[in-house]
C-alpha cells in the first residue's frame, strides 16, 4: 500500500453536521457547521469552531449563549441552506420553517424540527488562526421523544448525518451498525 502526502488539513474523515443557533439583534439565526465535537465529559461540554466574522458569532460574543441542534437526514437542504446564507441578509428562520422554542437559556434558540437540541453557555474561546473555538457548556439537552429507546438516545431515530470534506464535498447518513461498542473488540483478547 502506497501513501501519497498532501497539503496538511484536519482531515479527519467526516464531521457532523450541526445547526448553531443564537441571538442576533434580537432575532435567532442558525449557521451550518462541520466543525464540532465533544470536548468534556463532567460537566459536559461541546465544541464549535466558527469564523470571527460569522453573523451568528457575533450573537454568541454579545450573549455568552448558543444552541447545538443536531438536524436529521430529512433536513439536509435546510441544513446545507443555512451554510450557504448570511443571517445578516436572509431570515434563515423564516425561510427553512425551523419552529423555535427555548429551555432556560433565552438566548440559545433551539430547532423543534431537529432531533436532538443543546443549550449551552459559553466557557472558553480560543483564536486559533481562522477560527475561534467555542467551548460551551451544556445546560440542557433535549431529544424528540421518538429518537429515544428506553430513555436512551436511538441514532437509527435521530438519523444525524456527517459533512465530507473531500472532492466532491458531500453529505452523508451514517450506514448500518458493524458492532456493538465495547464489544467487539473482545474478539482479539488473548491474541
Amino acid at each position: 500500500m502506497n501513501k501519497i502526502m498532501i497539503a496538511p488539513q484536519p482531515l479527519i474523515c467526516t464531521t457532523p453536521t450541526v445547526l448553531v443557533g443564537a441571538m442576533v439583534d434580537g432575532k435567532p439565526n442558525f449557521m451550518a457547521v462541520a466543525w464540532c465535537g465533544v470536548a468534556n465529559s463532567v460537566p459536559p461540554m461541546v465544541s464549535v469552531a466558527i469564523r470571527p466574522h460569522r453573523h451568528t458569532f457575533r450573537g454568541i460574543i454579545k450573549t455568552r449563549e448558543f444552541s447545538v441542534n443536531v438536524p436529521s437526514t430529512e433536513q439536509v437542504k435546510e441544513a446545507d441552506y443555512c451554510g450557504m446564507v448570511s443571517g445578516a441578509k436572509v431570515d434563515k428562520t423564516a425561510v427553512c420553517g425551523f419552529k423555535v422554542f427555548y429551555g432556560k437559556l433565552k438566548d440559545a434558540p433551539l430547532i423543534e424540527q431537529c432531533p436532538v437540541n443543546l443549550a449551552c453557555k459559553v466557557e472558553h474561546i480560543l483564536e486559533l488562526g481562522t477560527h475561534q473555538l467555542v467551548i460551551g457548556r451544556v445546560e440542557e439537552t433535549h431529544v424528540t421523544d421518538t429518537c429515544l429507546n428506553d430513555g436512551r438516545p436511538d441514532f437509527k431515530q435521530i438519523k444525524p448525518f456527517v459533512y465530507a470534506a473531500g472532492a466532491p464535498a458531500e453529505y452523508y447518513a451514517f450506514g448500518e451498525s458493524i458492532g456493538r461498542a465495547f464489544s467487539v473488540g473482545r474478539a482479539l483478547e488473548g491474541k
